[in-house]
């Protein structure tokens, strides 16, 4: 498939793929061809090959900002800044006819995917490749209105589909492969590469950090051990051997594949997964007009944590207890649409083994964003928070 460049707006025109950040866009030559799930040559339908994960709810958090008999606004517009094969961008394409979608993913492979699948909706759909700590500029580049704000912002969060399905690109401990894990193949570091330099405090922090591993030392120790002989870890089946005889024979025993936790955290590490999200949420938040709905979908506890915080803290007044009269600039942005993460029933369970971690949460914006902008995070991806001269509006991040 030829994908040509896009025109104005940094719309890319009908079956195209973007490439590059937000301040270098540029077409692709050429879409590389897509393998089926086994990683053999010959393209498998998106649709066969990915569930959206809670899609009806999804929608139905979202439609009152897209629907115009929902009180949604005509010609609305929906950042999905996970695009991944496109199946919740598909759905709402279908579901609200006015519509239009500008997908966000750093996959290459995922924007052709998405793209061949979203053909037919024309100029309704198009897609910029960068990561979605960018939503801010997409948005704008996409609005009509003067503030540059949109209707609504979705994010389906963690590996996709796609990325876990291909073998060759390492993210799944199932099957032997490769140590790369980017989300995005045309450069950054594999993990691999983090494997074979990163320093034994160092590799014990990562997965400490980011996989919540109780036996990070040990494994950290066992990984630069074998570096050191000659032998270093070259496969995921090498390393999920490495994990299973580093940790208690008990520890083997429960909780399923005991390497789940290490290949956990070298994506996140490898990807910046968690400060990319820490950028995006705020940026989302102030790139919604009022009335305008963040839905977000988070697979393991440390997006969840970021989410739930950032949408706390804007559903909270910012003035100390006790005051008579909470003023203006202290009162709430956000309106929380969900108790708490909704997660997936037994039918859908049943339907989408891969919805089983699912934490989703909403949020409706009340007031501007130039009046009540949310607040850029302060705190490091270990949990520590960085020194801030602006502590007002700080949250319980």
């Amino acid at each position: 498939m030829e994908c040509t460049p896009g025109e104005g707006n940094m719309s890319p025109t009908r079956n195209s793929c973007a490439r590059g950040t937000m301040g270098d866009m540029r077409p692709t030559a050429q879409c590389q061809p897509l393998k089926g799930p086994e990683g053999h040559d010959g393209a498998v339908p998106a649709a066969r090959r990915h569930t959206p994960v809670l899609l009806e709810r999804c929608l139905e958090l979202l439609a009152p900002a897209l629907s115009p008999q929902a009180g949604g606004a005509p010609g609305a517009v929906l950042i999905d800044c996970t695009l991944g094969m496109g199946g919740h961008a598909e759905a709402a394409l279908e579901r609200f006819p006015d519509l239009r979608v500008v997908g966000i993913d750093r996959d290459p492979q995922a924007i052709a995917l998405a793209g061949e699948r979203l053909a037919r909706f024309g100029q309704r759909f198009s897609a910029v490749r960068t990561t979605y700590d960018h939503v801010d500029e997409v948005a704008r580049s996409a609005s009509s209105r003067q503030d540059g704000t949109v209707d609504a912002v979705l994010m389906d969060l963690g590996v996709s589909s796609l990325q876990l399905d291909e073998v060759g690109r390492g993210f799944s401990y199932a099957r032997s492969a490769p140590l790369d894990m980017r989300m995005d193949q045309s450069g950054g570091t594999t993990a691999q590469e983090l494997l074979d330099t990163a320093e034994e405090r160092e590799l014990a922090r990562i997965l400490r950090t980011y996989g919540e591993e109780r036996f990070a030392s040990r494994i950290a120790s066992e990984i630069v051990r074998r570096r050191r002989a000659g032998q270093p870890v070259r496969t995921t089946d090498e390393l999920v051997e490495l994990v299973r005889a580093a940790v208690p024979a008990a520890a083997r025993r429960a909780g399923g594949n005991p390497a789940k936790r290490t290949f956990q955290a070298l994506r996140i590490a490898v990807n910046s997964e968690l400060e990319v999200l820490k950028r995006a949420i705020p940026r989302a938040l102030n790139s919604l007009r009022v009335g305008g709905r963040l839905v977000v979908e988070s697979y393991q506890s440390l997006e969840d944590r970021v989410v739930k915080q950032a949408l706390a803290a804007g559903a909270s007044p910012r003035a100390p207890e006790g005051l008579p009269v909470v003023p203006l600039e202290a009162q709430p942005y956000l309106e929380l649409l969900t108790r708490g993460a909704e997660r997936a029933q037994a039918t859908e369970l049943a339907a989408n083994p891969r919805s089983a971690p699912v934490r989703l949460r909403a949020a409706a914006r009340t007031r501007p964003a130039a009046q009540a902008p949310a607040p850029h995070s302060t705190q490091r991806a270990d949990g520590a928070r960085h020194p801030s001269k602006n502590t007002r509006g700080r949250t319980r991040r």
